[in-house]
């Protein structure tokens, strides 16, 4: 089995920056951004720092709620993505669910397959669940998509992006 290429704090990074904005959560980004190695994952993140960095805390919760809260145009639950409301999509969430429950991942209320308690499970798994590792980075794609025709200048692209360049050699380690 091959090593991560990113150290895994990166993916505990990530799914902070999908939390709720809150006081602080920005500050808190940029500082434990600048320990990413160099890179796409970098650059895609701190252009979303930059860019979030330009709204008010209203402004960013608003942006968050539209984006990936309320009727979002690119919902953020891979298995969705992939499957829609079906069973295959409720297989996928018992299998992960278990994963998680096992790796001691707390959902925080989430589905398994969001993206927030997904990437914390990445951060901890090795290798992780090779039924995640398939379709992660088809559900980004979509997201990516999605929110790129919908509303073309959204920061959250750019984090959608740091997302899927981090998960780009999952495959790799879960062989």
């Amino acid at each position: 089995m091959q090593t991560r290429h990113l150290p895994p704090f990166i993916y505990i990074l990530l799914a902070e920056a999908f939390c709720y904005p809150a006081p602080g959560r920005l500050e808190n980004l940029a500082a434990r951004q600048a320990e990413i190695p160099p890179g796409s994952v970098k650059t895609d993140l701190e252009s979303f720092i930059i860019k979030i960095s330009r709204l008010t805390l209203a402004e960013w919760e608003e942006l968050y709620t539209r984006t990936l809260d309320l009727n979002p145009p690119a919902a953020p639950y891979i298995g969705f993505q992939i499957w829609g409301e079906s069973y295959q999509r409720g297989v996928f969430l018992s299998e992960l669910s278990r994963e998680m429950s096992a790796s001691g991942i707390d959902l925080e209320g989430e589905l398994p397959d969001h993206l927030i308690p997904s990437l914390r499970y990445l951060a901890v798994a090795s290798p992780p669940l090779l039924e995640l590792v398939e379709v992660i980075i088809p559900a980004l794609q979509r997201m990516l998509a999605t929110l790129s025709k919908a509303d073309p200048g959204n920061p959250y692209i750019d984090l959608l992006k740091a997302v899927q360049e981090s998960c780009n050699n999952l495959e790799e380690e879960a062989i």
